[in-house]
């Protein structure tokens, strides 16, 4: 279950193309992870995604603890490099 977003939450608001550019991935790819469930957000009254800088950062939190998501590019490790 997704967290409930408060007033205070929504200090800092983005827009579906400030997010995937403050997550480092494309449009398309915001859209897909929230569809999925694995990037919390909320809708506008006329159905745009919006997200808080809460939401995004727990997202970052919960990729860091779990290694990835589906849909997810694979981690390389800096040593392959």
């Amino acid at each position: 279950m997704l967290p409930t977003i408060t007033p205070s939450d929504r200090q800092l608001v983005f827009t579906s193309s400030q997010a995937a550019d403050y997550l480092g991935v494309s449009l398309a790819t915001i859209r897909r992870w929230t569809d999925a469930g694995h990037v919390a957000c909320y809708r506008t009254p006329g159905g745009q995604r919006r997200f808080s800088r809460t939401q995004l950062e727990s997202f970052v939190s919960s990729m860091s603890q779990d290694g990835s998501v589906a849909g997810a590019p694979p981690r390389r490790d800096a040593s392959a490099a």
